[in-house]
This record gives C-alpha cells, sequence and structure tokens, in this order.
C-alpha cells in the first residue's frame, strides 16, 4: 500500500501560508481565492483565480457538491475538578450504536484549544464533563487516543443546543473565533457538519449562475463530516452520508456523453466512491461509509478534484494521489509552496483535471 512517504511530497509549509481568517476579512471576496490548476496529462500547472473557474471548466461538465451544513460543534465544558476542557463533537448525529464521537481539548484562554497528547490527556472511561445549561458528556470507552465514544445528556434536541452553546471549531492556525457563517458555504442546507467542507467555500451566487451560463452542471450529495485533528493525521473514520439517486443519474449521463465529474471536496470523493455498485455504476445509497481511498484502490466516479491544501502528513493526500497521480500531485504542492498559496480551510483552492 502506497504511504505518505512515498507520495514524495518533500514540501515544508512555512507557517505564514495558514490563512489566519477569512478571504472576506483579509480584503477580497470569497470567489476572490487563487486557484492553482493542475493536469494530470500534460502535467501542466496552471495559476488562476477562482473567479475564472467557469472559463476553465467545459460545457457539460458536472461539479458534485457536498450540502451539508457545518454546525457549531465546540462546546465549552468542565471535567470534575473544576478544570476547563473544550469539547468537539465529531458529529451531530449518532453512529450506529448510538454513541457520540468527541475529542477532548485544552481550553486555552483566548486562544483555540489545544491538542491533548495521549500521555497528556485526562479522558478516561467513565469521565463526566459538565455542558452548558446543565447538559453532560460521559466517556464511555477510546476510539483512537484522540476520539472517544462518549454519551450525551443534554437539556434539548442536539442541534437547538449546539446554536445556542456551541461555536465553529476552530485550530491554532486561525487568529480568532468567526461567526458560524464564515464556516458554511453557498451549497449548505442540510446541518451536520463538525467541520466545514471548505473546498465548496468560495463558491458565491455569482459564481453558481456563471458556471450555469457556461453549461456546467451542479449535482449535490451529502456527506457530514468528523473531526479532524491537524496534529494527530489519522486516518479517516465512519462519516454519515446519502449519494441522491438524481444526481446519481446524472453522474452516469455526464459521463456517458464525455464530461467532465469533478468532486468538490474530499467529502465529495468519498460519498460518491461509496456509491459504487460492484458493476462499477454510481447508485443512490445512504448511511455510513468507512472507505478509505488510496492510490491502489483507484476512484471509478470522479474525474477530477476541487479542493483546499493539505498538510503535507495528512491521510487525505492518499486520495488525491489517487485522483491526481503522484507526479501531478508534488509538481502541484512545490508550486503552491513557491507562490505562496494559501493553506487551510480559509486558503486557496486546488483544482485537479484529468486533462
Amino acid at each position: 500500500m502506497t504511504t505518505l512517504a512515498a507520495l514524495g511530497l518533500d514540501v515544508t509549509v512555512p507557517s505564514e501560508l495558514s490563512a489566519r481568517a477569512p478571504a472576506e476579512a483579509r480584503g477580497t471576496a470569497r470567489d476572490g481565492v487563487r486557484m492553482l490548476v493542475g493536469r494530470r496529462d500534460t502535467g501542466a500547472v496552471e495559476h488562476h483565480r477562482f473567479t475564472e473557474l467557469p472559463e476553465v471548466l467545459r460545457p457539460g461538465d458536472l461539479l458534485v457538491v457536498n450540502n451539508s451544513a457545518t454546525v457549531p460543534a465546540a462546546l465549552p465544558g468542565r471535567l470534575p475538578d473544576g478544570t476547563p476542557v473544550a469539547l468537539h463533537l465529531s458529529s451531530a448525529q449518532p453512529d450506529r450504536q448510538g454513541s457520540y464521537l468527541v475529542e477532548l481539548r485544552r481550553s486555552v484562554p483566548g486562544a483555540a484549544a489545544a491538542y491533548y497528547p495521549p500521555e497528556e490527556s485526562p479522558a478516561r472511561p467513565g469521565l463526566r464533563v459538565a455542558l452548558p445549561a446543565g447538559g453532560g458528556a460521559v466517556l464511555v470507552q477510546p476510539f483512537t487516543a484522540r476520539l472517544w465514544y462518549a454519551e450525551l445528556s443534554l437539556p434539548a434536541p442536539l442541534l437547538s443546543y449546539l446554536d445556542r452553546h456551541g461555536r465553529a471549531i476552530r485550530y491554532g492556525y486561525v487568529d480568532r473565533d468567526w461567526p458560524i457563517e464564515a464556516y458554511r458555504t453557498v451549497f449548505a442546507t442540510v446541518p451536520g457538519s463538525s467541520e466545514m467542507p471548505s473546498a465548496a467555500r468560495p463558491f458565491t451566487p455569482d459564481s453558481v449562475a456563471r458556471l450555469a451560463g457556461r453549461g456546467v452542471l451542479v449535482a449535490p450529495v451529502t456527506l457530514h463530516t468528523g473531526v479532524a485533528s491537524p496534529e494527530a493525521h489519522e486516518a479517516p473514520y465512519a462519516e454519515r452520508f446519502h449519494v441522491p439517486a438524481a444526481t446519481a443519474r446524472l453522474v452516469g449521463h455526464v459521463r456517458a456523453e464525455g464530461g467532465r465529474v469533478v468532486a468538490v471536496g474530499t467529502t465529495v470523493v468519498r460519498a460518491l466512491e461509496s456509491a459504487v455498485a460492484p458493476d462499477g455504476t454510481l447508485q443512490e445509497a445512504d448511511g455510513w461509509t468507512e472507505l478509505v481511498i488510496t492510490p491502489e484502490r483507484g476512484v471509478r466516479a470522479v474525474d477530477g478534484l476541487l479542493t483546499g491544501w493539505h498538510e503535507p502528513r495528512a491521510s487525505h493526500l492518499l486520495m488525491l494521489a489517487a485522483v491526481a497521480g503522484r507526479p501531478l500531485l508534488a509538481a502541484c504542492y512545490r508550486a503552491a509552496v513557491q507562490q505562496h498559496y494559501l493553506w487551510h480551510e480559509f486558503g486557496d483552492v486546488n483544482l485537479l483535471l484529468p486533462d
């Protein structure tokens, strides 16, 4: 199996390339971010603005987007000894067993909650974390060194409770808390993601209209993202997804007509590839996916990918290599660092195309 080291991404991302605020707060529009385009057939690397996306794509291409809306999944809590902590909820829906996955993080006044290395974490079976308004979470057992199964007891339905007491999850590279609206995309209609499906953040109503005028199609899927960790770089775990029948049919039609299916975000790739039937066709699907996409597994429903910039050790890079190939991926990342593209959810984007 291909490892991250084998991908050859021998790049270091300087801290100054972290996007510390939304594009709007940096003096540009959402769709004013930069877009590096990589083409697999030639290895070409091109530099664009996101506003040029309609011209880069072709009439008859299909963009598949994630319509999951980010929820304010970070809650303030206290341990039994009074120590303040942050509880990051990994899904707005319980898993198959009715449990929730949570991450316990160190509360830092005036800053983003900090990662607990496993040897320092207070997490243990039976630990109760007091939450606002009389709510609580009890840790049951570890799922990974970072994530725990937990039982929640809340005074209101979960989404209402989060709207009232939660805030958007943020990490140390973001300069301050931003409203939840900053973490939602123009396609967000189904609440459930703990972190923003950020590849679609640059889209605006105007850019969607311009794509339609160009003859580029757009169709939705839903995948509710869990809690990533920029410190642990874990493999993906189970996430809830839905591929509508209409989207599955449109993917088949576009590919039959010679158009390209471009996923907007790694979440969309995971959802679509989880809905591929044994005969290779895409079908309606709903449930939980544990699919991990690697170069060896490859992709069958997706031709291209619009994505953000990932850390050189992020597990998502195996999926990107499956779509783009290792040489093009390495060339894109080297060019992005050299040309000072911005990383993370508020940063610039990378469009990987077959030709």
